[in-house]
C-alpha cells in the first residue's frame, strides 16, 4: 500500500520521536556535567589524560558514524531502514554507559584504562542507536515544515533532559552521595540508563517511516564524494561543531567554576536548586524558549539568517555572564538563560538543515543517503561535544589545577578561560559559515515538489 506523502505527522508521534532524545541529551548533559569531574577531582587522574581520552574517541568516530549511516542507509526491514537500530541498541547503550561510572578499586592506571574501554564503548553503542534516530527524522515526513516541526520536539526534551540533570540530577548526587560523590554519580547514572532504554524503545514503537527507500542505493564512494563537495553541508558542519564546543566547554568547567572561582559550597540558593543546578536549568529553560521561538520564526525567515541572530545572542550573553559580579545569582541565571535561548534556536535550526540537505542531494544527485548526510553531521556535533570537553581539561593541566586545593591565580585563569573565554570565541566562525549556506524557502519547495513526483511513482 503506498504511503500518503502528504500526510501530516500527528502529535503522538512527534511526541515519541522527541522522547528519543532524552536519552541522547541525558548522556550527553550528564557526560558534560560529571565526567571531566569524576575522573580528575574524585579519581585524581591527570585532566590531561582524561582530555586525551575524549579526543582519541572521536577519531574513532570519524570511522564508525559514516559507516553506521551508510549501513542503515541500506537496511531494509518489516520496520523500516532505521527504526531496528533503536529497538536492537538501546539495551547494550543502558549497560556500558552504567558501566562508566561503576568502576572497581583499582590503580590510577587501571582506572584511566577502565574509563578508555567503558567511555568508547559507549561512543560505539551511542553511534548505532543515535545515527539512525536523526536518520529517522529524514524519514519521518517528506515536509521540511514537518521535519522541522519534529526536530522541534526533539530539542523540548533535549533541554528536559538539561534541565534533569541539571536540577535533578545534581541534586540525586548530593542527597545520594553523604559525604562519597563517587557512589552518588554511579547511582544516579543507573538511573539515567534506566530512563534512557526506555525512551529508545517508546520513540520505535511510537514512529513510522514514510519516505521510501530507495530500490538501491549508489556505490558508497560516490555518496562520499558527492557529500564532501557539498558547500551547504560544509556550512552547517562547521556550525554543528562549534556551537557544541562552546556549550561542552561552559559544562564541563561549571563544576570547576563554582567551586574554585566562586566558592559555592552546594548550598541550596533557591528550594532545592544549588548554585550550578540553578545555572544548568537557566540554561534549559532557554533552550526550550529557543527551540519554540526557532521553530515559529523559520517559517517566516531564512534558517541561515536565524542561526547568525542566535550566534550573536549566545556571544552576547556568555560574556556579559563573565562581567557579573561572582554573587549576583539571578543576574548571572538571567545571562544563563539567554545563552541557553541562543543555543536552543541554533540547534533546531541545524537539525532542520540536516534533513534539508539529504533532501537537496537526493534531488540533484539521485542519491538516498539521508543517514550518511546526518550521521557526518552528528559526527560533527560529537567532535564538538569532545573538543568542547577535551579543552577545559588541557587548560586545566596546563594552568597548574590541584583537586581538592586552594587555586593559584593561573588555575583561576585557566578556569575562567575554559569558562567564558573559549564558549565566546568558538561561536563567531560559525556564524560566518553561514554565508555559505544557499537552501533558502524557495529552493526547499521545488525540491519537496520534485522529490513528491518521484516517490509517487516509486510507491
Amino acid at each position: 500500500m503506498a504511503v500518503d506523502q502528504s500526510a501530516k505527522v500527528r502529535f503522538r508521534e512527534k511526541f515519541g520521536y522527541g522522547v528519543g532524545d532524552l536519552a541522547s541529551a541525558l548522556y550527553i548533559n550528564f557526560f558534560n556535567f560529571f565526567l571531566l569531574y569524576y575522573f580528575v577531582d574524585l579519581a585524581g587522574l591527570a585532566p590531561a589524560a582524561v582530555g586525551l581520552m575524549l579526543f582519541l574517541t572521536k577519531l574513532m568516530d570519524a570511522v564508525t558514524d559514516p559507516v553506521m549511516g551508510i549501513v542503515s542507509d541500506r537496511t531494509r526491514t518489516r520496520w523500516g531502514r532505521y527504526r531496528p537500530y533503536l529497538l536492537w541498541g538501546a539495551v547494550p547503550l543502558g549497560v556500558t554507559g552504567a558501566l562508566i561510572f561503576a568502576a572497581p578499586e583499582l590503580s590510577k592506571t587501571g582506572l584511566l584504562v577502565w574509563a578508555y574501554v567503558t567511555y568508547a564503548l559507549t561512543m560505539i553503542a551511542f553511534t548505532v542507536v543515535f545515527v539512525p534516530y536523526s536518520g529517522l527524522l529524514g524519514a519521518i515526513s517528506p515536509s521540511a515544515r514537518e521535519r522541522t516541526s519534529v526536530a522541534a520536539y526533539r530539542m523540548v526534551f533535549s533541554a528536559l533532559a538539561t534541565v534533569a540533570v541539571g536540577a535533578l540530577g545534581t541534586t540525586m548526587v548530593r542527597e545520594i552521595s553523604q559525604g562519597d560523590e563517587s557512589y552518588g554519580i554511579m547511582v544516579t547514572m543507573f538511573c539515567i540508563a534506566g530512563v534512557a532504554v526506555f525512551s529508545i524503545w517508546w520513540t520505535f514503537a511510537t514512529t513510522t517511516e514514510r519516505v521510501p527507500a530507495a530500490k538501491e542505493n549508489g556505490n558508497i564512494k560516490g555518496d562520499l564524494a558527492v557529500l564532501i563537495r557539498t558547500p551547504d553541508w560544509i556550512a552547517v558542519a562547521i556550525a554543528a561543531m562549534l556551537v557544541p564546543v562552546a556549550i561542552a566547554a561552559r559544562a564541563g568547567t561549571g563544576l570547576f567554576f563554582f567551586k574554585y572561582v566562586v566558592g559555592d559550597d552546594g548550598t541550596p540558593v533557591f528550594l532545592f536548586f544549588d548554585r550550578v543546578a540553578l545555572f544548568f536549568t537557566a540554561l534549559a529553560v532557554g533552550q526550550v524558549t529557543g527551540v519554540v521561538s526557532g521553530n515559529l520564526l523559520q517559517r517566516r525567515f531564512e534558517k541561515a539568517h536565524l542561526l547568525v541572530v542566535a550566534g550573536t545572542i549566545k556571544v552576547s550573553s556568555i560574556f556579559l555572564f563573565y562581567l557579573v559580579p561572582l554573587d549576583s545569582v539571578w543576574l548571572q541565571t538571567a545571562t544563563q538563560l539567554l545563552v541557553g535561548l541562543g543555543f536552543g534556536v541554533m540547534m533546531v535550526l541545524a537539525y532542520s538543515m540536516f534533513t534539508d540537505i539529504a533532501e537537496y542531494l537526493e534531488w540533484k544527485s539521485g542519491r538516498q543517503m539521508t543517514a550518511l548526510v546526518i550521521s557526518a553531521s552528528i559526527f560533527a556535533i560529537k567532535t564538538g561535544v569532545a573538543v568542547g570537553g577535551a579543552v577545559p581539561a588541557f587548560l586545566l593541566g596546563m594552568s597548574g589545577f590541584t583537586a581538592g586545593a586552594e587555586q593559584s591565580e593561573s588555575a583561576v585563569a585557566g578556569i575562567n578561560i575554559a569558562f567564558a573565554l573559549v564558549p565566546a570565541v568558538v561561536i563567531i566562525p560559525a556564524g560566518l559559515a553561514m554565508l555559505f549556506y544557499k537552501l533558502d524557502h524557495g529552493t526547499i519547495a521545488k525540491i519537496e515538489r520534485e522529490l513528491a513526483s518521484r516517490r509517487a511513482a516509486i510507491t
